[in-house]
């Protein structure tokens, strides 16, 4: 295809995206209420353990200080949410222009690929959204029992945001690993020497990608990586056995 051609199909394929986060968007827009409730969820499950820490509302209610916070938080809950709805239509349209660049082989990799690469950032969120009351619960009561604890939406929601994508991120570990070895670069013994080094580094990279900072925090996004490179290593052994038979 000439380039014209090529600039064409991205347009077209970036146009269908913008609709589909658009639709998306206006669905979250629609049931805002009900989504900003099930995001403060993990602050309510710690609501009861503030006690006497807090100082206004008789429920969840967050602390607006700013006129303009409620629409832009409700803009931006239906912005996340959109992309999220979106998201099998962006993968999508993301491979429907790269499928014609890729050898035979390489086209019968990529929806395994990005099959798992959906189940496992949604296990990831999964997970973050199961720790964060925890995480919270040590940041509210690390501060002693003198600071009130009073949340602000946006401060809030980044906060949620962050830790869900920390998690969701992480848990495509894997799949790097596993490319990397389909495509020769790396073997299961090259990540099996660099074992020990790849444990300070998942616990480094742990401590840098999750806002919280928190020790509960680190042991559980931690743990699940060291086991995706021991899986990864596996993996390699048995797929290059295979290709030898």
């Amino acid at each position: 295809m000439p380039l014209v051609a090529h600039l064409e199909e991205l347009r077209r394929r970036l146009l269908w995206s913008t609709i589909a986060v658009a639709a998306g968007a206006v669905v979250c827009w629609i049931f805002y209420p009900w989504i900003l409730d099930f995001l403060l969820e993990p602050y309510c499950q710690i609501r009861d353990d503030l006690g006497d820490q807090t100082v206004f509302g008789s429920g969840c209610e967050l602390l607006v200080t700013d006129p303009l916070e409620p629409f832009a938080v409700r803009m931006t809950v239906a912005g996340y949410g959109g992309v999220g709805i979106a998201m099998p239509v962006l993968l999508w349209q993301a491979w429907r222009f790269t499928a014609p660049a890729l050898y035979a082989r390489e086209r019968r990799w990529a929806i395994p690929f990005v099959f798992c690469g959906l189940v496992l950032f949604g296990g990831g969120c999964v997970l973050a959204f199961w720790s964060i009351p925890r995480a919270l619960d040590f940041l509210v009561s690390i501060g002693g029992p003198d600071l009130v604890s009073v949340f602000s939406p946006a401060r809030y929601l980044g906060f949620v945001v962050k830790m869900t994508l920390a998690f969701g991120i992480g848990f495509e570990f894997p799949l790097v690993l596993i490319f990397l070895q389909l495509t020769g670069i790396v073997t299961p013994e090259t990540l099996r020497r660099a074992r020990r080094y790849a444990v300070v580094g998942i616990v480094a990279l742990v401590a840098l990608l999750t806002p919280s900072g928190d020790p509960f925090t680190l042991l559980v996004l931690s743990v699940p990586m060291l086991v995706f490179y021991e899986g990864a290593i596996l993996f390699g052994v048995l797929y290059r056995r295979r290709r030898r038979e």
